[in-house]
């Protein structure tokens, strides 16, 4: 008899861009597979459904804390879980980490598993000192999240600092989790596209948040700039409502000054193949998939020494690795690559190794799957 799994998003599109190839996986292998998202469009349930999964919308907001509303929508949640009576809840990203787990305890359902895939905005050190507000939204998020993953089966955690501070924070027990090392990437649809020299080009891609390194990347730009006026910026990334969020007229403004190129949420792929470099300069990740994407095309990395950072890197092998929030050093780094652009290929070569070494999806997805059956022997804790 074939196992339910359900998995509970926060946004429809998470499913089908970071999940699209587990999910046929799940399917082929036989498994009864159901999406939960909040906010589907019918051409997103017609894409889930052609992977062999059903699409079903659910009630959660993606940002806020309403506690009346977010316990309302875990209450209503847990109700659709009694229906659907899985065998196994899947949760991921913050909000439906932990209303899903706690909704998936009080359905009854017999296996919990959360992922958690970053730390987020409010654990993420900041250049300031914590206001009471963010030590107040600290205090409360890690609240929630020992209530809900101490209900959990199993927690997995993509690099082994986030696993660390959890578990020495008291929100999660060591014996239930695990370290993946990256949701992994699609090393046929990331194929290598040849290295570029003339202009060296550098492409960082990401949410526009300050916690992502985007004005240490422009304050480097500006600085390469002046000595070498030849060089090109690429920024890849949508506004957000994000605390952390930068405003349309600040990356306007560079625009303008000429700093770099922002052609606002585009598909990554086609301006991959003009990057020389791909540079994220990010204060904590979980472990970026653009990051791996990029490594999957051969390009060089330039990232900082961070938790789910320095695991895309090694050092002066596929890139480099900076402090975080150094200027100096990023800019440094940048110009190793501009005053010797031979090392651009062969830099790109070792990443498409690492990347598949580390970052085969297949290899991910086999891992990712024995955990969620609780296949012992199929992954190391």
């Amino acid at each position: 008899m074939s196992k339910t799994i359900v998995l509970i998003a926060h946004h429809a599109g998470s499913l089908l861009n970071f999940r699209g190839d587990w999910i046929r996986s799940l399917c082929t292998s036989g498994g009864r597979v159901i999406c939960l998202a909040p906010d589907y469009s019918d051409q997103e349930k017609t894409a889930v459904r052609a992977l062999g999964a059903e699409a079903i919308d659910y009630g959660l907001r993606r940002t806020g804390m309403n506690p009346l509303r977010d316990l309302w929508d875990t209450w209503t949640l847990s109700l659709l879980l009694r229906k659907l009576r899985p065998d196994v809840a899947f949760a991921f990203s913050t909000k439906p980490v932990i209303y899903g787990t706690l909704a998936a305890w009080l359905a009854n359902v017999k296996r919990r598993v959360a992922m958690i895939e970053g730390v987020g905005f409010v654990f993420t050190d900041s250049a300031q000192p914590l206001g009471w507000r963010r030590r107040m939204l600290r205090f409360l998020v890690s609240l929630l999240y020992k209530s809900a993953l101490q209900r959990a089966d199993q927690v997995i955690f993509l690099n082994q600092d986030d696993r660390n501070e959890f578990v020495s924070r008291g929100l999660a027990l060591k014996e239930r989790t695990m370290v993946l090392g990256g949701i992994g990437v699609n090393l046929e649809a990331w194929r290598v596209a040849p290295s570029v020299r003339k202009p060296v080009t550098f492409l960082l891609a990401a949410r526009l948040l300050r916690e992502k390194g985007v004005l240490e990347y422009v304050e480097a730009a500006k600085q390469v700039l002046a000595v070498h006026p030849d060089v090109r910026f690429l920024l890849l990334g949508g506004l957000d409502s994000n605390p952390g969020a930068l405003s349309k007229s600040d990356v306007q403004a560079w625009v303008n000054e000429g700093v770099l190129e922002w052609p606002g949420h585009v598909d990554i792929k086609p301006w991959m193949t003009q990057a020389s470099v791909f540079v994220l300069p990010s204060w904590r990740e979980g472990v970026p998939r653009s990051t791996q994407e990029a490594m999957a095309m051969g390009r060089p990395i330039i990232t900082t020494d961070a938790p789910g950072c320095r695991e895309t890197v090694v050092e002066g092998v596929n890139g480099y690795r900076v402090p975080i929030r150094d200027i100096q050093a990023l800019k440094h780094a940048m110009l190793l690559f501009i005053e010797n652009p031979g090392m651009i290929e062969p830099m790109g070569e070792a990443s498409r190794r690492l990347a598949e070494e580390r970052f085969d999806v297949n290899m991910v997805n086999a891992r990712l799957s024995a955990c969620v059956w609780n296949v012992d022997a199929a992954h190391e804790r």
